[in-house]
């Protein structure tokens, strides 16, 4: 199912601007190349309903101005993705997120600036270990931390997580992003 997005623009007041609307995620990725070809400033597309930001362009580099972390999130399901996006954020992460590989691929080509990939739990491991192998040839240098069911690892993963345990999974995106 094809959704619309909203792209914006960060002034250097850090006021947004909406610069429109756009249907699709491959249309979406075209216009808002456009868009950060076309200034300096940061730009995003966001589907709105869910404040979901699926692509990040124009990031400020750490060494001009401080950055939060960005942290690219590939869930498989909707809950999933909302509820790992908004600890993210709570906790002082820029979150890009998005359903499923072919999402991520459209949106990760051309490179995205990420610090940290995270591969959620709820695909079959075949799914999950793709997105990986994906990943590490296209973002040699970032770390995937992959969220697991209990009893589970994915391979290739830097970091493997497990969703039931006690311990919290958090400190390691702090660690990974470094």
């Amino acid at each position: 199912m094809e959704r619309n997005y909203d792209l914006f623009e960060r002034l250097q007041n850090n006021a947004l601007v909406w610069r429109g609307s756009v249907h699709g995620l491959e249309s979406t990725r075209r216009k808002l190349q456009e868009l950060a070809n076309s200034t300096a400033n940061e730009c995003f597309a966001m589907y709105t309903p869910t404040r979901q930001i699926v692509a990040l362009l124009n990031v400020a580099p750490a060494s001009q101005v401080p950055r939060k972390s960005v942290v690219f999130q590939i869930a498989y399901d909707e809950q999933g993705l909302v509820s790992t996006a908004d600890l993210l954020t709570d906790n002082g992460y820029r979150v890009i997120s998005v359903t499923g590989n072919e999402a991520a691929k459209v949106i990760l080509n051309p490179q995205q600036h990420c610090d940290l990939f995270i591969v959620g739990d709820a695909a079959p491991e075949q799914t999950r270990k793709e997105m990986v192998d994906w990943l590490k040839v296209k973002y040699p240098s970032v770390r995937i931390l992959a969220l697991n069911l209990p009893g589970h690892e994915l391979a290739g993963a830097d970091y493997n997580v497990r969703l039931d345990s006690h311990k919290p999974w958090l400190p390691m995106v702090g660690a990974a992003v470094r």
